[in-house]
């Protein structure tokens, strides 16, 4: 490898190499670790420019109008280039294209090395949430003028190599080696750059610091025991202001409200005699240290307090965030550690398995690479920390942890495995932070894996019933069901590879054999139950059954029976096979006990099919709903399982087992339903303690309703998205700021996108769109970073969603966030609340658009320094007659406006562009 390195960058009038052509070229060139010279020019592309990348690179046509063509600099740039390693960030782009326009000017192609800097950032950088080229610039600080211009993205892309360099060698010489091994699947000559990286480390050997270790051939890092310290002194907690502030000091805001919470949350859970409190707790007001402050006085590792939070996220923020700011202040910092599933952490031994007998498969190495690094920085194994979107990907399939009753006390990695690790700090630790969908399974499992305990906060309460009915769903697929039966079949497959496991032992073989024909006559009697009992019903429409309907169907009891009898019979296979083969374990090689992981997994899920389809066929209570949804053969169906009573928290496994529970929300009330949030949960009525928002939402916000010039009930479909996409671009076209629009259908958001979207690119501005963009992280990261963004967005993005400051200042909300009446679940929820002799529109479909409303509004103002306009395309709130209940819901401080659509856009503008404004603001505040 050529030890000078060309980092290149080019921009184009588009991707397609045979026929758009360069506008801009850069080029850095770096010896011995320094850049020593850089060149940059315009051409001309003798083509026009589109106007999404005039406004992407901010090159204009005049700009590159007296530039010279390709044709008379590329014998410059290809003398440059010769005797260089090529580097650039997406290396198959620019190589490729570069060649091209070499040979449209009659030169031969490239034939120099090429290295990928956005693979070596893969590999080498494994935790990080993006490679784009910006988001690595401002998360390691290199300077970044000209976003997108040829130059200053090499110039980025040189700095990144560099910082890779040091990076890489840093890391222990037997994980290099490793990766070497592994580098046959990287791009061009990426791999030939990890052996140039290694030799130098050879030369100049360092010692393996004393944070890593050397485990059967894996470097890792070495895990902290940290033990709890009970304080010598009793802990005496503060009730009084003078004695709060003598711990907040300097170092710390102190808040009135956060002080009065703090109060609430102690006595709650030392005097008294009620088991829960409902707390809603305005945005702002420092709500996760106000309950953490009392509680680290009390809480211990014998008798910890869980807190149970609405996502992974959030659960990251706790621990990453509040809880250093809070220990900087406690006499006894609190010990905490995040909780997840046993399926979140990686099995050393099974990914040493995978590294011994490779698949040669470039996205499977590439993945094994970037784990090898991440194993030297780790101390928790939770896969999570590597943000890869492809988690259903075959190795993490063959990693994931299967639980500690698998792990042999012989094996290498049995003392340094991470779910191991992950008990023993469970017991060191008085805090334990899950999030709701864990909290929510303790009820399906067998053992928990929660303490019992005295204390229990769930946070971000609103959320909890709907993810504790979502979890409680249950369903079977029996089309994949069959099809992956079907393919374990196949030559080499799964079930030819346990035969080979079982091939010296009798009876084991003759269980396998029997387990398999088990296995057939089940899918076979699915097939014929669902080809009878559905023959009439239209097929790729989900259908919601009631029990007269079930009954009145073809009876085939025999046919039910037949199928039950079957899963018993396949039951009792699996745990005799199960039994055998804790014998048979220790005569096998590691890469079969993966073999037999993936058997023992198949058990569990027909263990826990069994039992749904039992309960599918035979429970016939209001509280479930029977949803099948038929494919196009017919005989084959996915059968899913509500239970709509599961928000009941008394009839959970978990909610006895902790004396004393407070839930904290920021929207826990509703207008004229005071018991509401406590009823839904199954809960005797309970007053909601509430803290007033300290926001002065008159000054800070706007609250308009656009004046529709038709009545939205009467629009067709069509007509529907097309007033969305004439209004939406008439709010946005002369506002500039950031805008969070918010939909009811993910069907209309992608229909508006479609046809807003390259208009507005054309104009310098991108619409950021869910399901389109990518995940909902990358949307937000994206959107954070892009002045000017739009972001269409449905579901989640209602609430959960924090962009301070400047990062949000207008959200357009198309229609008041109802379900839609006539679909088949509200029909159902509709029914179950009618039978309790409820108002199912009343009870819950008010009351849900409310807290919705209350969650969107919580987007655009989240500090006091915030100010925003919220704009509601829908009248109803108006004028209907629960209107007046939904604005109760809203701040009352919050002056809500009738205004015609030209009004909305330009009272708008004048808001948020008022420096008068602002003046005011932060003078008041």
């Amino acid at each position: 490898m050529n030890p000078t390195f060309a980092v290149v960058d080019i921009e184009t009038t588009g991707t397609n190499p045979k026929t758009d052509r360069i506008i801009q070229i850069g080029c850095i060139l770096i010896e011995n670790n320094q850049i020593v010279g850089r060149y940059a020019t315009d051409v001309n592309p003798g083509q026009p420019i589109p106007k999404q990348i005039i406004n992407l690179t901010k090159i204009s046509p005049y700009q590159v109008k007296k530039a010279p063509y390709f044709e008379d600099i590329a014998w410059t740039i290809y003398h440059l280039l010769s005797e260089t390693t090529f580097v650039a960030h997406n290396i198959h782009f620019d190589y490729q294209f570069l060649n091209e326009e070499f040979i449209r000017c009659g030169l031969p192609p490239l034939e120099i090395p090429g290295v990928d800097t956005v693979e070596l950032a893969q590999i080498f950088l494994p935790t990080e949430t993006s490679y784009r080229l910006n988001d690595l610039a401002e998360r390691f600080g290199f300077e970044h003028e000209n976003p997108h211009q040829a130059l200053s993205d090499a110039e980025v892309t040189a700095n990144l190599l560099l910082y890779i360099k040091e990076t890489a060698q840093q890391l222990p010489l037997i994980t290099m080696e490793k990766l070497l091994e592994l580098s046959g699947a990287t791009s061009y000559q990426t791999g030939q750059f990890i052996a140039y990286l290694l030799e130098m480390m050879r030369k100049n050997p360092q010692v393996l610091v004393d944070d890593l270790q050397i485990v059967h051939g894996i470097a890792l890092r070495k895990k902290e025991n940290k033990l709890f310290e009970t304080p010598l002194f009793t802990n005496h907690y503060p009730k009084t202001k003078k004695e709060k502030q003598s711990f907040f000091y300097t170092k710390m805001e102190y808040r009135k409200s956060q002080q009065r919470l703090m109060n609430l949350v102690y006595q709650h859970f030392t005097e008294g005699t009620e088991k829960n409190l409902f707390i809603e707790a305005s945005t702002g007001m420092g709500k996760t240290i106000g309950y953490l402050f009392p509680l680290s006085f009390i809480a211990t590792p014998q008798n910890p307090v869980i807190v149970s939070t609405a996502s992974i996220l959030l659960q990251q923020q706790l621990m990453e965030e509040d809880l250093p700011k809070l220990n900087a202040i406690l006499p006894c910092p609190l010990q905490g550690i995040i909780i997840k599933g046993k399926h979140h952490y990686i099995d050393l031994q099974r990914f040493k398995v995978t590294l011994d007998k490779p698949l040669r498969q470039k996205q499977y190495t590439l993945y094994q690479m970037r784990i090898l690094v991440w194993l030297t920085q780790t101390q928790t194994g939770d896969l999570g920390e590597l943000n890869i979107l492809q988690a259903g990907h075959l190795l993490f399939d063959e990693i994931r942890h299967r639980g500690v009753e698998f792990l042999l006390v012989n094996q290498p990695f049995y003392e340094e495995d991470f779910l191991r690790y992950l008990y023993k700090k469970m017991n060191q630790s008085n805090l334990l932070v899950v999030n709701h969908a864990f909290l929510a399974q303790e009820t399906q499992r067998t053992q928990p894996l929660l303490p019992a305990s005295d204390y229990l906060i769930i946070d971000e309460a609103h959320h909890l019933p709907e993810i504790v009915e979502k979890v409680s769903n249950q369903f079977v697929d029996t089309e994949k069901f069959q099809r992956l039966i079907k393919s374990y079949q196949d030559e080499g497959q799964l079930f030819n590879q346990i035969e080979n496991l079982f091939a010296n032992h009798i009876e084991a073989n003759h269980l396998f054999d029997l387990y398999q024909e088990e296995l057939i006559e089940i899918y076979t009697l699915q097939e014929e139950i669902i080809a009878a009992k559905f023959k009439e019903q239209p097929v790729k429409v989900t259908h919601i059954l009631q029990h007269e309907q079930w009954l009145a169907s073809k009876d085939v009891h025999k046919l039910e029976k037949k199928l039950f009898l079957y899963y018993d019979e396949a039951l009792f296979l699996q745990e005799r096979l199960l039994a055998l083969s804790l014998n048979l374990q220790e005569q096998w090689l590691e890469r079969d006990k993966i073999i037999f992981g993936k058997l023992v997994s198949l058990f569990s899920e027909m263990t826990l099919q069994a039992q749904m389809m039992k309960k599918w066929f035979y429970a016939w209570e209001s509280q479930y709903v029977h949803k099948i949804y038929l494919y196009a053969s017919q005989n084959t169906a996915r059968l899913e399982l509500i239970d709509l009573a599961a928000t009941l928290l008394p009839q959970t496994s978990w909610y006895p087992r902790y004396k004393k529970i407070v839930y904290l929300g920021g929207t826990l009330t509703v207008p004229r339903q005071p018991h509401y949030f406590a009823q839904r949960l199954g809960i005797t009525a309970q007053k909601v303690r509430t803290f007033p928002s300290e926001f002065d939402y008159q000054l800070q916000a706007k609250f308009y309703v656009v004046d529709e010039e038709v009545a939205l009930k009467d629009l067709d479909y069509e007509s529907y998205v097309t007033y969305l996409t004439r209004s939406i671009t008439t709010l946005l076209k002369k506002n500039e700021q950031s805008a969070l629009v918010l939909f009811t259908s993910h069907e209309v958001l992608q229909d508006v996108y479609a046809r807003m979207h390259l208009h507005f690119l054309e104009n310098g501005r991108e619409i950021l769109a869910q399901g389109i963009g990518g995940s909902r992280e990358r949307l937000l990261r994206r959107f954070k970073h892009s002045k000017g963004s739009i972001l269409f967005g449905a579901d989640s993005f209602w609430e959960g969603v924090d962009l301070p400051g400047g990062s949000l200042e207008l959200i357009i909300v198309t229609r008041l966030p109802f379900e839609h009446p006539s679909r088949k679940m509200i029909e159902a929820k509709t029914r179950y609340f009618s039978e309790q002799r409820l108002n199912y529109f009343k009870q819950e479909a008010l009351p849900k658009v409310s807290l919705k409303l209350r969650q969107g509004l919580g987007r655009l103002i989240r500090s006091r320094e915030d100010q925003g306009v919220f704009i509601l395309l829908d009248s109803r709130i108006l004028d209907a007659s629960y209107g007046k209940q939904l604005q109760q819901a809203l701040p009352k401080s919050l002056p809500i406006e009738r205004v015609s659509l030209s009004e909305a856009r330009d009272a708008t503008c004048k808001f948020l562009n008022s420096k008068e404004n602002n003046e005011k603001t932060f003078k008041k505040q």
